[in-house]
């Protein structure tokens, strides 16, 4: 077994050099060197990103049309990858320096794991950490191993935290590129979810940046997010990869996410609801949640 295999990180970026630039440093100072970066940009306003990159190795630039998503970037960036394994970060978040170098041996020494994914370590916009951590669940069991039950409607991988074998991403697709920049990260790990384990690592190997730009659950993107997931379970049901009773919990799950959206719209939440099961007021918990955020401010 090939203890040394190369790794491609794909790095989508929009207007952010200044960033993007400590970003690229925290891959530098990793402990793992066999890797690649491909840096995608999505159409940024001028040529910092460009500039940036000039100054690191291992990276191959490309800039494309702006798409207003990070699905595409990503996308351009699998297929420009040549990497046993593939990792995604984000140009502003920081890896920890054993980031490549344990995800590696774990998917090296767990052959029927084709994920690995964590929790991260919060940082503001000037890099102080926050004392707080997201993505670690209060079960940890609920993000290791079979997932697909747990994950569906409930949360998604950490998006700089993911590491994965090329052949999944060979068999799950590309990042959904019809959707807008909310969610298209939750809908791609979700049919990951389906095809392989997901192996948690509960040690915070990424500092996550929050600050202003952030993409936010408030995105009345996310309305659709529930509908595009129940695709994806509609797909797995026809393929007899769930029974009908899996299938009617994770549409109840569904369910509950939706109501989340309440908030946001409630005219369209109250709509996607039915388009989900016209009958989802049969189920007691359901209900429930529709109350709770029905009078919810």
């Amino acid at each position: 077994m090939n203890k040394n295999p190369l790794v491609s990180i794909v790095i989508p970026t929009f207007n952010r050099a200044n960033l993007l630039k400590k970003t690229l440093k925290s891959i530098e100072n990793q402990t793992y060197n066999n890797y690649e970066v491909i840096v995608v940009d999505d159409g940024s306003f001028d040529d910092s990103a460009k500039h940036v990159c000039s100054f690191f190795n291992k990276i191959k630039y490309l800039k494309i049309s702006n798409s207003g998503s990070p699905a595409k970037p990503r996308n351009v960036g699998i297929l420009n990858s040549k990497g046993k394994y593939i990792a995604f970060v984000d140009d502003d978040d920081l890896w920890l320096p054993k980031k490549l170098e344990t995800q590696v041996a774990i998917l090296e020494d767990n052959p029927n794991f084709g994920l690995v994914h964590g929790c991260c370590e919060v940082i503001d916009e000037n890099d102080q950490l926050k004392n707080k951590i997201i993505g670690r669940p209060r079960n940890l069991n609920l993000k290791h191993g079979n997932v697909k039950l747990s994950m569906v409607g409930n949360w998604t991988v950490m998006m700089p935290t993911s590491f994965i074998r090329r052949d999944i991403v060979q068999s799950v697709g590309f990042f959904n590129e019809s959707m807008s920049a909310a969610g298209e990260d939750t809908e791609f790990w979700t049919r990951c979810s389906f095809e392989t384990n997901f192996y948690y690592h509960d040690e915070p190997l990424v500092y996550y940046r929050v600050h202003g730009n952030n993409i936010s659950f408030n995105n009345n993107a996310y309305l659709l997010l529930p509908l595009h997931l129940k695709k994806v379970v509609n797909t797995q049901y026809k393929k007899k990869n769930i029974t009908s009773k899996q299938y009617r919990k994770l549409m109840d799950n569904l369910i509950q996410l939706q109501l989340r959206t309440f908030k946001l719209n409630r005219l369209l939440t109250f709509k996607n609801i039915f388009v989900i099961n016209l009958f989802w007021f049969l189920n007691y918990k359901n209900v429930i949640c529709f109350f709770k955020f029905l009078v919810r401010k």
